[in-house]
């Protein structure tokens, strides 16, 4: 995107459009369009879009680089309408329900984007556009929607994951931005010590991994992790990991690796009683590939939301993950820092999410694994998140991962701030503040 053209791809999933109930364009063959310094759109051949539902009135507008594009309309939606566009997860609250130039047509491109000339977009703020994650071989029940525009799929966040090589004790990883928010997650940076650990030392798997992140990451941006070891006999091997951006040091973990031994002794904590994954809620965080269903759908942004115990129970499964341990255990590792502060804020009536990076500073700062047997991450996990103290500015949570068979796969905790920002902090800039 650093050249400055504009790209376009196919989409690859079915893709439907809604105007509140209203199913306005549904197609197979839409296409994604990236363009420097604006959220991806899609856009929707003409023969998929239900034409007869709009009026051109006659609005034109010119736009640079890209020609001119003619502003269609439809009816507004009704003040009580029950579909009507609103507040999920990330989205903030709706721009509005009135239906005032919603589709653009480009009929009339800039010669080199001819392309344009078949297809039409709308305004994602308004028109809900959601693609369809499923596969061919999927049961209905496992089909879940996801809201575009989409950060990516799993493939993108394996990719993410795998760290490469680069010179003695050294990887790299790819980086994959987020327009919304292109802040690298800490649970990221942990999968990927994970990966690199694992690679490093070849045969044992991390059965203990603790991370303190101390300075935010550019998603733009690779980062390079650096591995120092500390001991490393013949069963169980230390490093400390350096993970940097720029020659400024983000994160700072230490990994325990073990080649595993046969049980003397063995025991578990049992799993929670709760409904299983598919009486439970589906969560759309923007992966095509993931499936996240949350128990009683209690992970929400919304500030009016019911309190409850700072509880949150989440079951998740990935589609289709490489035979590579490294990487299942590392996407268990990825989810660890997704839901431990929205369950410190579930108590507490008045404030949500959707106050995170405007009026709250929040971030996760440290978070220490205990892997406790081989993941597959292709299989339902089940979080359990629980918030054990709120106060001073932070929180601490105490979490577990069990399998579908009610086995303990991991224990977790996470440290995290939640703060005000100072008065004189109105600007703060919700795509890249704490």
């Amino acid at each position: 995107m650093n050249d400055g053209r504009i790209r376009h791809e196919p989409c690859g999933y079915m893709a439907i459009a809604r105007w509140g109930d209203r199913v306005v364009a549904e197609s197979v063959k839409a296409v994604r369009v990236d363009e420097p310094g604006q959220p991806p759109a899609l856009y929707f051949p003409l023969a998929d879009v239900r034409l007869e539902l709009f009026h051109d009135e006659g609005h034109r507008r010119t736009v640079p680089g890209k020609g001119t594009a003619s502003l269609w309309s439809i009816d507004p939606l009704p003040d009580n309408a029950s579909t009507a566009p609103g507040r999920t997860w990330g989205d903030g609250h709706p721009s509005g329900v009135d239906g005032n130039d919603v589709l653009w047509r480009f009929a009339d491109p800039s010669p080199e984007l001819s392309w344009l000339s078949d297809l039409a977009t709308f305004d994602q703020d308004r028109v809900r556009v959601e693609l369809v994650d499923r596969v061919d071989t999927d049961d209905d029940r496992d089909v879940t929607r996801k809201r575009f525009p989409i950060w990516g799929d799993a493939d993108d966040l394996l990719d993410v994951l795998d760290v490469r090589p680069d010179g003695a004790g050294s990887y790299t990883s790819v980086a994959v931005g987020d327009h919304r928010r292109p802040v690298v997650e800490g649970s990221q940076m942990l999968g990927q010590a994970i990966v690199a650990a694992g690679r490093h030392y070849p045969g044992r798997r991390t059965v203990s991994a603790h991370m303190v992140f101390t300075r935010a990451a550019d998603a733009h941006l690779p980062l390079r992790f650096e591995l120092e070891e500390l001991s490393g006999g013949r069963t169980f091997a230390s490093v400390e990991v350096t993970v940097s951006q720029g020659g400024r040091r983000c994160a700072t973990g230490i990994l325990l690796l073990d080649v595993v031994a046969p049980d003397v002794i063995r025991h578990a904590a049992p799993p929670p009683v709760i409904p299983g994954p598919y009486e439970s809620e589906p969560c759309d965080m923007s992966v095509m590939g993931r499936d996240i269903r949350v128990v009683d759908g209690v992970y929400t942004d919304d500030p009016d939301a019911p309190v409850g115990p700072p509880v949150i129970d989440a079951w998740v499964r990935f589609r289709h993950v490489p035979d590579d341990p490294y990487l299942h255990a590392a996407l268990l590792a990825q989810f660890t820092g997704h839901m431990s502060i929205a369950a410190a804020l579930r108590p507490h009536a008045g404030i949500g999410q959707f106050a995170a990076h405007r009026t709250l500073s929040t971030a996760i700062n440290a978070i220490g694994i205990s892997l406790h047997g081989d993941v597959r991450a292709d299989e339902w996990m089940l979080y359990r998140h629980e918030s054990t103290f709120a106060g001073d500015g932070m929180t601490h949570s105490s979490c577990r991962v069990h399998d579908q068979n009610g086995h303990v796969l991991a224990s977790f905790v996470v440290d995290a701030m939640v703060r005000k920002f100072p008065d004189n902090s109105a600007a703060v800039d919700d795509r890249t503040a704490l």
